[in-house]
């Protein structure tokens, strides 16, 4: 008898699970699960650092609201007077654009497989924990 055969409940293979609908199906929870939550993680930072960082150059805003001239534009957004607002900054809109590009680059060529992988090793790894697995209702319950 093969090593399948004596197991009552034998593991089936990456191969074969990726033609199972279920395990697809939870793949792609998992995904879906993913973009919310980066997508939180950026609203986050906007809500805490970002505002910290505009309420900090809001007197720099409202004058280039004010006096809008070539002038107070250029102060406006030479931010180097300012150097831990505009870091703050230059976090949410990375973050922003970061995950922008990531998202599109799935929605337009698909995930990769690098990628694809890991999130059924990740699956795999919470079906094996079972109930315990924080994830388990969001993911492997119909």
């Amino acid at each position: 008898m093969t090593p399948s055969q004596d197991s009552p409940n034998p593991t089936p293979s990456l191969a074969s699970l990726t033609q199972d609908p279920t395990f697809v199906g939870q793949v792609q929870r998992l995904h879906e699960m993913t973009v919310v939550a980066r997508w939180l993680f950026v609203l986050f930072l906007w809500l805490t650092v970002g505002s910290l960082s505009l309420w900090a150059l809001r007197s720099d805003i409202q004058q280039l609201l004010d006096y809008f001239t070539w002038a107070a534009l250029r102060y406006s957004f030479s931010l180097y007077y300012n150097p831990i607002p505009t870091l703050g900054l230059l976090i949410c809109i990375g973050m922003t654009l970061g995950v922008l590009v990531w998202q599109s680059r799935n929605i337009l060529f698909g995930l990769p497989d690098k990628e694809r992988s890991r999130l059924q090793n990740q699956v795999l790894r919470i079906r094996h924990q079972g109930p315990s697995h924080p994830l388990w209702k969001i993911i492997c319950s119909n």
